[in-house]
This record gives structure tokens, C-alpha cells and sequence, in this order.
């Protein structure tokens, strides 16, 4: 399967050269290498580059894998490597893996480069290719997706830290049947990147917001109301911040922080939970910091993330629930054009092991269509 070099579009597969130590250990020393490569050496020096260079290029194409120099088409500059490990034959499968040089980043070069090299390798001999990634790295699960990989699961601490304990990695795979187009999703982004009508704004949570989002869903009355009714661990919390984009570009919930659009302040957030794509309903939640509460800012937020929805998703269902005895979250739906449907009982897990009653508003597109945006607070 080796070859002298695969065209890609705007890159070019070729061998790694000794002259391309010094990028090469560039590249492999750089923070984000470092964080998500955890098999190299920190520091990665010019003198493992160029052992690596000689050597262990070689020894993976021996054991049935493949690695190759990413390269600018017009100037042969190192842009970063892309290639394949983990070989099993008689199951046809491999793993690939690549990486990209931070002065090269944010031009599409890793998914360009992940399209050649696996269009290449299903097309001689590989019936399936895996990636696995960090649940906190949403800019290779992107590189997944355009490159045409599903992604199918997690896999269990099947990656080793530095510090000696392991991190659970999201699996994606290509086929050689597939057609690697890009996978499409259930949740686009954002146009521009937030929702706003000039007086809240919705941008996606991240890393940024673990502060924030700590001081909010452990208050008292928020935790009062949430399922279940638990203070979320820390660690919890910041799964829920760096773990955001991936359950986003996964199409199962979209977590968002509503600000003030006036200050930036956060005020609260905002969640789309895309639990039954199959009959194209899903639920939304929401919480607000108490400096914000009684100013129309939740049937806002409410109102600009469901007009979204229905313009920009398959959901033609919105489902959304309150305990019976908060009378203010069910004055929010209704000011947002929710109409209340249901009352269930014993629907929802309460205190100390109980249960407690759901009363369930619904919002459809066409009662949108029918009102309008109604953004009076």
C-alpha cells in the first residue's frame, strides 16, 4: 500500500524527509499535540523527530500500517502527517491518526487530509477505519464528520493520561461502502455563532463558563428543580462545559448560556435536549441567576431557541415541563406560546427518593407561524 505520494484537495500525502525534523518536533511540541497525543515525549526534541523520521516510519509501514508528510501542494512546506496504526488483518481495520502544525490550522488541511488518506487506504485493502478522539476535542470530532466517519460510541478509558489514568475517547468509523461524504447533523451551528433579538443573546457553553455555571446549578432552588434533584460533583459540572460542543456536533442536546446583551453578563442558561429524533420531538430547560429573574429574559431565550429549532432543525415538537408548585417557569412557557397539554403524575424523581408531578407544555412550528415571535418579555 505504500506509495510515493496521494493528492488530496490542497494537500499533498508524501514522505516524511529528514529535512523536516524541526517542523516535525514543531509540531509534536505544541500545547494541543501535547494535551491529545499523550504516546509522544514531552518534550518532543529535533533529535526524537529524527529518530522518528528514520526509524519508526518504517516499522509502522512493517506492521501494516502507514504514515505520510501532509505538504502545501505549491510549496512542499510540512503542514503536519497523517497515516494509520493498530492494523488487524483479518478484520480489515485500522485506526488513523494525524495531526497539524499550529501555523497551519484553521484552513481545512486535517479533513482534507483525512479524506486522501482514507479514500486511499479503503481503496487498497481496508474495509474500515476508526478515529478516536477526546470528548474535549471538538475540532477533530468536526474533522470526523466532514471526512465522512459515524460516530458510534464510546470507548471506555481506552486512552492513557500522562498522569497515569485514562480518558474515555469517542469512536467514529468510515467503511470502505461509505461515501465519505460528510455526515450530516442533526444540530447545525448557530448562524454566526449566537441567537439574539438585540436584548438576550444565546451563545453555545464552553470551557470559559465553569465558573458561571457552577454558581448557577448549585443554587438551592436550582437544584430543587432539576433531574434529579442533586447538587451536581464538580467534576460533573465540568464535563458538562468542556463536554458541550461534542454532545452538540453529536445532535443529542444543545447546551447554551443566555447573556445579556446589553453588558455580556451571563444571566442563565438555556439546554435543547434531542432525546427522540425518531418522532422529532425534543425538550427544552432552562435557569436563571437571580439578578436576572422577572426581567423577560428566560421567555426570551425560550422564544429565540425555539424559532431556531423549527427553521433550522427536523423538530416539529417542543416539549417543555415544570413541578406544579413553580408557577413561574409555567408563566415563562406561556408567555414564550407554549400551551400546557399534560399533568403526570409521579413523572419526575424528587427528594430523599420520591417522586413529584410534571405539568407538560408543548410548543408546535405552527403555532409560531400562527402568532409570530412574540419577544415582549
Amino acid at each position: 500500500m505504500r506509495t510515493a505520494e496521494i493528492n488530496g484537495e490542497g494537500v499533498r500525502l508524501r514522505a516524511f524527509r529528514p529535512e523536516d525534523a524541526e517542523a516535525l518536533a514543531e509540531g509534536y511540541n505544541d500545547p494541543v499535540s501535547q494535551r491529545f497525543l499523550t504516546v509522544l515525549p514531552s518534550p518532543f526534541t529535533v533529535a526524537h523527530a529524527e529518530t522518528f523520521i528514520a526509524e519508526r516510519i518504517d516499522a509502522l509501514f512493517a506492521e501494516g500500517g502507514a504514515f505520510y508528510a501532509v505538504a502545501d501542494p505549491e510549496t512542499d512546506e510540512l503542514l503536519g502527517g497523517v497515516g494509520f496504526d493498530k492494523s488487524v488483518p483479518s478484520r480489515g481495520q485500522a485506526e488513523i491518526g494525524y495531526w497539524v502544525g499550529p501555523w497551519a490550522r484553521r484552513r481545512g488541511v486535517a479533513t482534507a487530509a483525512v479524506r486522501a488518506m482514507s479514500a486511499h487506504a479503503l481503496k487498497h485493502g481496508l474495509q474500515r477505519l476508526e478515529l478516536l478522539t477526546h470528548w474535549d476535542n471538538p475540532v477533530s470530532q468536526r474533522v470526523a464528520l466532514a471526512s465522512g466517519f459515524r460516530r458510534e460510541g464510546v470507548r471506555r478509558g481506552a486512552q492513557p493520561r500522562r498522569d497515569g489514568g485514562r480518558d474515555d475517547m469517542l469512536a467514529f468509523a468510515r467503511l470502505a461502502e461509505d461515501d465519505g461524504e460528510p455526515i450530516a447533523r442533526l444540530l447545525p451551528d448557530l448562524p454566526g455563532g449566537e441567537l439574539t433579538d438585540g436584548v438576550v443573546r444565546l451563545r453555545p457553553l464552553g470551557p470559559g463558563d465553569l465558573g458561571f455555571l457552577t454558581e448557577l446549578i448549585t443554587l438551592p432552588d436550582v437544584v430543587a428543580t432539576s433531574v434529579p434533584p442533586e447538587p451536581p460533583s464538580p467534576g460533573k459540572i465540568r464535563q458538562r462545559c468542556f463536554w458541550a460542543e461534542a454532545h452538540w456536533l453529536a445532535g443529542n442536546r444543545a447546551d447554551l448560556v443566555i447573556e445579556d446583551a446589553a453588558t455580556g453578563e451571563p444571566a442563565g442558561d438555556i439546554g435543547l435536549f434531542n432525546d427522540e429524533p425518531a418522532t422529532a420531538q425534543a425538550m427544552i430547560g432552562y435557569s436563571m441567576l437571580p439578578a436576572f429573574r422577572g426581567r423577560g429574559f428566560a421567555t426570551r431565550a425560550a422564544q429565540l431557541l425555539s424559532l431556531w429549532v423549527f427553521a433550522e432543525t427536523g423538530v416539529a415538537r417542543l416539549i417543555a415541563g415544570a413541578v406544579p408548585a413553580n408557577l413561574a417557569s409555567q408563566r415563562v412557557l406561556e408567555k414564550a406560546g407554549f400551551k400546557r397539554e399534560a399533568y403526570l403524575r409521579s413523572r419526575l424523581p424528587g427528594p430523599d427518593g420520591g417522586r413529584v408531578d410534571d405539568v407538560q407544555y408543548v410548543l408546535l412550528a405552527e403555532d409560531l407561524l400562527a402568532e409570530g415571535p412574540r419577544l415582549d418579555g
